[in-house]
């Protein structure tokens, strides 16, 4: 079953609110709220590209990243730095 896109992104949309209202009234490093509003983001956005390919297979110029993904990145500047 498809998503149509323009619900994904509703939802996106919605999701980016949230995390805008959990990060304003953060409540220090490691705040749950504020991390549970940043998953939600990510899971949202890939559904939106998930619709969005699958309707028009099309996609974002966006890329969420993992920790593996960090780590990477980590490794990749500490190369460069050498």
């Amino acid at each position: 079953m498809s998503i149509d896109p323009r619900v994904a992104l509703q939802s996106l949309t919605a999701a980016l609110e949230e995390h805008l209202a959990a990060a304003s009234a953060r409540r220090g490093e490691g705040d749950p709220t504020v991390e549970a509003a940043f998953f939600a983001v990510a899971d949202a956005f890939e559904v939106y590209e998930d619709a969005l390919y699958e309707t028009f297979s099309e996609v974002t110029p966006l890329q969420v990243f993992d920790d593996e993904d960090e780590d990477d990145d980590d490794e990749a500047l500490e190369s460069v730095d050498d």
